[in-house]
């Protein structure tokens, strides 16, 4: 656990009492703060108690005594509208922060010679992957690293820090809107689409949560950034961090958007005719002279030169994950591993549960799990990745449906519809062959009898392209069932790895 100092004999409110708050004030009491708990659920005030923690409700507390308000990231910090411990906070002239701003100080108070250095990742898809993959690749160089943050283990439950160490994490929107000195050495976007606006108040404001990534980063600090979209070509043209650009041969630019080109961005100063923006004088290369990497089919190039051939990484299939990995050789790069090693640990990289993962091969039916893909971008990553799929989609919609997604129904075989976005996405459709499934067992059965049937190789996908909360607790449970539902049909499942 990290200790949080900073608020010694204080009263620091503490509101959400999941995974990261209760967690929080385990490291603020340890840091000899006094945490005041409450949450609307009984069960969360039972384990608060149970462990010693002072709950009290905080609709009658005086706030004037606190010396924080620490928020869960599930509470609306300001859309819809604020929660009411935010109002209550606001109106006492109390900070609101979460628990990414509480290991950032944590970090920053340590002497410099002392403290351990932090990648970060965000982006509205790719962040697991590219977080999970990132330590791999650290891991395997000799590295000591943890992971954690909105994957996997809370930020303030990973270990003690130690100089040597490095702490990859990953932070949601949600997390970053509670930041305000959160300043990693090697900050990573890996992409923006639209999400979570109800959260946001729209895409202006969900842009500027990933953005504040960058904003308290030093000089010498490293940004990575994605610049496939308008939206992360902009924030990378503003930035006089030290900026390597990714991006993709698939999202040709369009006459007039702005762009930091292949060969351009850190360090160098020259303008194409699309480049509107002026960009900051002051970049200079993250390392070893290079402003920009392209994540191509299979690989990944910088200069006019191939990095990496990621064909022999089986777990590391299509474009997308290309771009991942094109992240997580420039973050392992930035931290000093040699491109020898940074390559090795992109290749021998096991994969990420719940994200293209293959749970089990039925005779020529490979069976493929992406329930991370909680909306249509995501989903568009799998299908891209494979000539053709029987694929199992639905539960809550997000905006647009799958509207977006048309240009690959060709793609598909049948589809397997499930939860509540099952009758607008089989609207959608239209002539493409597709069932209403409504559960996923059924959705897995029938894929698995059609796909056999077909003959030859083929892959039943779920890439459900939506939330999980009508039928599932979380994308992880919902993955977690694909897996059992597919091991019922065979007793010799095929190794992911």
């Amino acid at each position: 656990m990290i200790l949080v100092p900073g608020f010694e004999g204080r009263r620091v409110a503490v509101f959400g009492l999941g995974r990261s708050g209760i967690t929080a004030a385990r490291a603020l009491q340890a840091g000899g703060a006094i945490p005041i708990l409450w949450d609307d659920g009984v069960s969360g005030r039972m384990q608060a108690e149970a462990e010693g923690f002072q709950v009290q409700d905080l609709t009658t507390a005086d706030w004037s005594g606190f010396a924080a308000l620490v928020l869960s990231p599930g509470a609306p910090l300001t859309h819809p509208k604020p929660h009411w411990t935010v109002d209550r906070a606001r109106e006492a002239g109390v900070p609101v922060i979460g628990d990414v701003e509480l290991i950032s100080r944590a970090l920053a108070a340590r002497p410099s010679d002392q403290r351990p250095r932090v990648v970060a990742i965000t982006g509205t898809n790719g962040k697991s992957t590219t977080t999970a993959l990132i330590g791999w690749v650290l891991k395997s160089a000799g590295m000591t690293v943890h992971v954690g943050g909105n994957i996997g283990i809370g930020v303030l439950a990973l270990p003690e820090p130690t100089p040597d160490a490095v702490y990859v994490i990953e932070v949601s929107s949600y997390q970053l809107d509670l930041t305000t000195t959160f300043a990693p050495d090697v900050a990573i976007l890996t992409n923006i689409s639209p999400d979570h606006l109800d959260r946001h108040g729209g895409m202006e404001g969900y842009v500027a949560a990933k953005a504040r990534i960058f904003a308290a980063q030093a000089p010498d600090a490293v940004a990575l950034i994605g610049v496939d979209e308008d939206w992360g070509r902009g924030i990378a043209s503003g930035l006089n961090s030290r900026v390597i650009t990714i991006s993709s041969s698939a999202h040709p630019r369009e006459s007039g958007d702005p762009v930091l080109s292949q060969g351009q961005g850190a360090g160098d100063h020259e303008r194409s005719s699309t480049d509107t923006p002026e960009r900051p004088q002051n970049r200079v290369p993250a390392f070893a002279g290079m402003s920009g990497i392209e994540a191509v089919p299979s690989a990944i190039r910088a200069e006019g030169r191939n990095l990496a051939d990621l064909t022999p990484a089986r777990s590391l299939p299509g474009r997308h994950n290309a771009q991942n990995a094109a992240f997580a050789y420039a973050a392992a790069r930035a931290l000093g591993v040699s491109h020898a090693a940074a390559v090795k640990g992109l290749l021998t990289f096991p994969g990420l549960a719940h994200r293209m993962e293959t749970v089990a091969q039925v005779g020529a039916v490979r069976f493929v799990n992406d329930s991370k893909a909680t909306n249509a971008d995501a989903a568009r990553q799998a299908l891209t990745s494979y000539p053709s799929v029987f694929w199992i989609a639905g539960g809550v919609p997000k905006a647009g449906g799958i509207d977006a997604l048309a240009d690959l129904f060709p793609r598909i075989s049948k589809a397997y519809l499930i939860g509540q976005a099952a009758p607008a996405f089989a609207e959608t459709l239209g002539d493409t062959p597709h069932v209403i499934a409504q559960t996923l067992d059924a959705a897995v059965a029938d894929a698995a009898a059609d796909a056999a049937a077909a003959g030859g190789e083929q892959i039943v996908l779920l890439s459900p392209a939506c939330a999980s909360f009508d039928q599932f607790a979380d994308f992880e449970a919902r993955g977690e069932a694909f897996r059992a539902a597919v091991l019922n049909l065979t007793s010799a499942p095929e190794s992911a790895a």
